[in-house]
């Protein structure tokens, strides 16, 4: 297990944006992924490297994180010994920008209300499938996140670009997309259509909490995996939304984007990297000796949609902890 720990972050961040894919020869693999394997069709977000390029080349972002894991451990802290209690569910409202070029990326209005039901479900610990929570990690599931979310405008714009990149251009107007309704009070969601990286082909990715109210700040979805009802397998159950809001409310990635790195949740098991496809439980990794059980089928592995259904109660807090009156993202609370 590991412990909360924020204060050379920015740093760990700094540096590690050339090491992530070394190999540390003292650790055992997951499943499928070590470094010789095809990621064709396999979970792609680059929200943690985005976020790294972004620390680095603004001190006044790298500011904001700093101030954002302090009070996140300063919540923690003080819920675990009551001395603050979680303000009940926080109801946040939600901007769909739909940019298309064809009628398949033109997501409906019933593809989008399915997208938000998923995202209740999950947050909200109602969906059907976490019934196969095993029973090792049952005593540290999170029940309910206790937010909920509530869409209040779709935005829809035609377009002649047939791929996007993620380099925010779909985000402002002036670069074909659309601008964030005001990133402060709402959750801006961009659909867009095909989008790649580097030659991978991206599912979504988002900003994290110290982007809070800058104009590019939301959650970005390929249109192929927004939803449920069209969408393409095997991430066709909404998942992907719910990994990328998960970073949007300040979760990391549950390897901590490095060999055996650390999530910075105490109740998620440590683990050497990055799960693919639907693997089969109990799942074992050996991080500095010592061989656990991982929590593969957390919503913030790579897993496939079908895999995925659970967050841990420690992530849960640091949630809560960014949507409190005192959080980064309180500005959602206000409509």
């Amino acid at each position: 297990m590991k412990k909360l720990l924020f204060g050379i972050l920015a740093l760990g961040f700094m540096s590690s944006c050339n090491s992530d894919n070394v190999t540390n020869q003292n650790e055992n693999p997951s499943n499928g992924a070590d470094a010789s394997v095809n990621l064709a069709g396999k979970r792609e977000c680059p929200s943690e490297e985005i976020r790294k390029v972004a620390l680095q080349n603004n001190p006044e972002l790298r500011q904001k994180f700093n101030v954002l894991e302090a009070n996140t451990e300063k919540f923690a802290n003080e819920l675990k010994l009551g001395k603050v209690l979680a303000d009940g569910t926080v109801e946040i409202p939600v901007v769909v920008n739909v940019i298309y070029k064809t009628a398949a990326e033109n997501v409906s209005d019933a593809r989008i209300a399915e997208q938000i039901a998923v995202l209740n479900a999950d947050y909200g610990g109602t969906n059907t499938d976490a019934s196969n929570i095993p029973t090792e990690f049952q005593t540290v599931k999170a029940d309910d996140v206790k937010v909920r979310f509530k869409l209040v405008n779709t935005i829809r714009k035609s377009t002649s670009k047939t791929s996007w990149g993620t380099n925010d251009a779909m985000k402002k107007a002036s670069t074909g997309g659309l601008d964030a309704t005001t990133p402060t009070n709402y959750l801006n969601i961009w659909v867009v259509g095909k989008m790649t990286s580097q030659g991978r082909t991206i599912l979504g990715y988002a900003t994290f909490p110290e982007s809070a109210g800058l104009w590019n700040d939301g959650v970005v979805i390929a249109a192929p995996f927004f939803g449920k009802t069209g969408a393409s397998a095997p991430f066709n159950l909404g998942r992907t939304a719910t990994h990328e809001v998960g970073h949007y409310l300040n979760l990391r990635h549950i390897w901590g984007d490095a060999n055996c790195g650390n999530d910075l949740v105490a109740d998620t098991p440590t683990q050497t990297t990055a799960n693919y496809n639907k693997p089969s439980y109990p799942l074992y990794n050996t991080c500095s000796g010592v061989s656990r059980s991982v929590m593969f089928m957390n919503y913030m592995d790579y897993v496939d949609d079908a895999a995925m259904f659970m967050f841990s109660a420690g992530q849960k807090t640091r949630m809560q902890a960014v949507v409190d009156a005192s959080g980064s993202r309180a500005g959602l609370r206000v409509l």
